[in-house]
């Protein structure tokens, strides 16, 4: 393909494709792909980036196909909390790689409850999401980081905690029961009693999430699984929250120091991006090879371009 016409400002980017103009903000998830395309001279892979539903059935591995509209997993279309905020924040160019991790995640749970339920019951609870796609939740344990109820189980940070899944009881309706408890902020710091218990955060794979009780205003969950990732200093406010434990980041969220900045400001509160989000950077040396690109570019004789 031929060098297409194209804008770079430092607040979006225009490729006419096709005779169609294509925009994209800088703010988008896509933005620093779009550029590098371009700068790297493959244009042959700029209408996918343009097409937010390829660009996530790529980065799905071929687990998704989303359209403006609905989300199929392995060909099964589905409908809950979680797709309608995926879809959301894909129009208003959002970071929504977590939420479609969490998505993979939770669609191998094997609980209906838990896969209808889960991430709105986060939501409502102010649990945030890591990168990876788990959450992080609030536990509290006794001062000698064992639990309060056999005193057996060691919580101590690091530690990850599993028992067999059919163990734990799967029914919302019963409060008190088999399993390990996990859950808001005012749930775990009523839960031990005591002023010598220590508050601590984990974090768990929704795939492990068994059901989420009814008592204490559905204000905990049971689950199979969890790991220790920290001792609690302060409220975890941020809907993505990448401050504990060490996750599998991909080449979008790694490269750039501020990028976990910009994506924990437009993410939060899942609603708007920040106008004050700091741009992705465009060094020197791309902009010297898009510039001599746009040099390249052909007219014809009514001055359109070729």
């Amino acid at each position: 393909m031929n060098t297409p016409p194209f804008i770079l400002t430092d607040n979006s980017v225009t490729v006419v494709l096709n005779g169609k103009p294509l925009s994209m903000n800088s703010d988008n998830p896509n933005y620093r792909n779009v550029v590098e395309a371009l700068s790297d001279e493959r244009y042959d892979e700029l209408e996918a980036m343009f097409d937010t539903g390829k660009a996530i059935a790529s980065f799905s591995e071929g687990n998704f196909d989303i359209s403006d509209s609905e989300i199929r997993y392995k060909g099964e279309l589905i409908h809950n909390h979680v797709v309608d905020r995926i879809l959301a924040f894909m129009r208003d160019g959002l970071p929504y790689k977590p939420l479609l991790n969490f998505l993979d995640k939770l669609m191998s749970n094997p609980s209906r409850r838990a896969v209808n339920e889960l991430y709105s019951f986060l939501e409502h609870k102010n649990m945030p999401l890591t990168p990876d796609g788990n959450f992080l939740a609030y536990k509290s344990v006794r001062s000698d980081w064992t639990d309060h109820h056999t005193g057996k189980f060691s919580n101590k940070i690091g530690s990850v905690l599993e028992m067999v899944r059919n163990k734990v009881c799967d029914d919302a309706n019963i409060g008190c029961s088999y399993g390990f408890h996990a859950g808001s902020l005012e749930y775990a710091k009523s839960f031990g009693g005591t002023s010598s218990s220590r508050l601590l955060i984990v974090e768990i794979d929704p795939a492990d999430v068994c059901s989420v009780p009814h008592d204490c205003n559905c204000q905990k969950l049971r689950t199979s699984k969890y790991k220790v990732v920290g001792e609690f200093i302060r409220p975890l406010d941020e809907a993505l929250n990448d401050s504990y434990g060490d996750y599998d980041y991909d080449e979008d969220y790694d490269q750039d120091p501020r990028r976990d900045e910009e994506d924990l400001e437009s993410y939060d509160g899942a609603t708007k991006a920040s106008a004050s989000s700091p741009k992705p950077p465009v060094s020197v040396t791309t902009r010297q090879k898009l510039r001599e690109a746009a040099l390249r570019q052909k007219r014809g004789p009514n001055g359109k371009f070729a």
